[in-house]
């Protein structure tokens, strides 16, 4: 092909570097040996406004600081953790000039789009789908023991902690996740970690239909490591487990605990273990943005892989404002597998949770990403782009059984019982309803939705958002 020729997209190779923290005046006599320490990073952790403050200074106007104020009191359904290293990534390539020379900059970044959300961000008439939900994907109704979801026939989510070193804006887990906001009051798990531990083992060794295990929370990077390499190690003990994937978006929002040399030298304990008896070890992790590749994760991601793990996969969210163009997606999908040897995995589509509709794209709009991203990446690496639907699971966007584009209502179907339903044949046949954004609609569908025809079923939360 000639190179003249010009392509929707073009690749170029991008040589990524770590953002200098030093630019920030909270961080300007921070040296290299404290930033890639993760217990610096974890005691540095920006939890209020206040210490947002006391790190960017007057960087940032005092309207983006009240901006925030205001959505942490009426719309955040998270706590915000922000490690130093998250922050880092926000606004890379501003240069500070002088008092309020970075908020124009902070206000467009992606990563603080759904890292750090701020009250302007949402929706202005209908932050919330009347069918949001707090437990999108109802996983606590198919806990068989507390904290673990049996909802496909061969898999198990097992969430062995409530907490993450960073708290994502869209996180799909905001009901249990976290600490309370003044929006939601969160659900707790009430088993101690041992006893719950036991129960999800027990229940796996009885079930030998259940082959693989996802180990989340949370982050498991907030399990100590003891803990943790006990379970997994107990995992492996269970002959019917065949592939274990351990779920941690700290690898690319703070790689430091990855790099750990105790972490490191457990992943290789685990991996070697794991190898002798022919069961696949994987991290799963979760960028949306190119620039969240940074040197530092890079390194932690092949730190990992020369540790023995058989591979290192991204499942990212597709978000207005973040990663949704092709471009973007190819971007983030070529800086993973270049630069830290990442398998661009999933994009999921942004679950049905409160307050969320300024991220969410309507099913047509990820069908067409799903078209323009492909030929470029090697087929391998290709991402795919799903919809988890409610009571049926991941679902490729184009497997959609029905789509009625006017109000905004897609259907699926699945091919097996969820453990919440009986032997039935209607499982098999029964179309579940997905939701695109209301105000994505034709004036029409808008209208169908303001008549109240779907919104019996609304919750408090909506409720709340529509100030009622």
């Amino acid at each position: 092909m000639p190179h003249h020729v010009s392509q929707p997209y073009a690749y170029q190779r991008r040589d990524p570097s770590e953002p200098d923290w030093r630019r920030m005046p909270g961080w300007h006599d921070v040296t290299a040996a404290s930033w890639e320490s993760p217990q610096w990073q974890r005691s540095h952790c920006v939890r209020t406004v206040r210490q947002l403050r006391s790190v960017f200074g007057g960087l940032l106007d005092e309207s983006f600081y009240a901006d925030l104020e205001h959505d942490r009191a009426e719309r955040a359904t998270m706590s915000m953790l922000l490690p130093p290293h998250v922050l880092n990534t926000m606004a890379p390539e501003a240069v500070p000039r002088g008092p309020g020379s970075l908020t124009a900059a902070f206000y467009d970044d992606p990563v603080r789009r759904y890292m750090l959300p701020v009250f302007s961000d949402r929706h202005p008439t209908m932050p919330s789908h009347p069918f949001a939900d707090r437990d999108s994907l109802h996983e606590s109704e198919m806990w068989v023991t507390e904290g673990l979801t049996h909802r496909y026939p061969t898999k198990v989510l097992a969430e062995l902690v409530s907490t993450c070193p960073q708290y994502c804006g869209h996180c799909t887990r905001m009901d249990l996740v976290g600490q309370s906001t003044p929006q939601v009051t969160k659900n707790r798990l009430e088993l101690k970690p041992t006893d719950r531990n036991t129960a999800m083992l027990a229940y796996l060794a009885a079930h030998p239909e259940v082959r693989d295990v996802v180990v989340s929370g949370g982050d498991v990077a907030n399990v100590p490591w003891p803990r943790l390499e006990a379970f997994v190690t107990s995992l492996l003990d269970i002959e019917s487990v065949r592939d274990i994937r351990l779920a941690s978006k700290a690898l690319v929002a703070l790689p430091q605990h990855w790099l750990a040399g105790d972490v490191i030298d457990g992943v290789s304990r685990l991996a070697a273990l794991a190898r002798r008896r022919g069961v696949q070890l994987a991290l799963h992790t979760h960028a949306n943005a190119a620039q969240q590749v940074t040197p530092l994760v890079a390194r932690a991601s092949r730190t990992l892989l020369d540790a023995g793990l058989r591979d290192v996969r991204n499942q990212g969210v597709l978000l207005r404002g973040v990663n949704d163009s092709a471009e973007r997606l190819l971007d983030l999908s070529f800086a993973l597998l270049d630069e830290a040897w990442i398998m661009p995995y999933y994009f999921y589509l942004c679950d049905m949770i409160p307050f969320s509709e300024h991220w969410r794209l309507a099913l047509s709009e990820a069908q067409d990403l799903q078209h323009q991203i492909m030929g470029y990446l090697p087929g391998f690496a290709t991402p795919r782009i799903v919809c988890d639907v409610p009571y049926v699971g991941k679902r490729w966007v184009h497997q959609v059984s029905g789509y009625d584009r006017l109000h905004g209502i897609s259907y699926w179907t699945k091919n097996y019982r969820t453990s919440i339903e009986d032997g039935g044949p209607e499982a098999l046949t029964r179309a579940h309803e997905y939701y695109d954004p209301v105000h994505l609609l034709s004036e029409e569908g808008r209208a169908w939705w303001r008549r109240g025809a779907r919104t019996d079923a609304a919750g408090p939360l909506y409720a709340a958002a529509r100030g009622r």
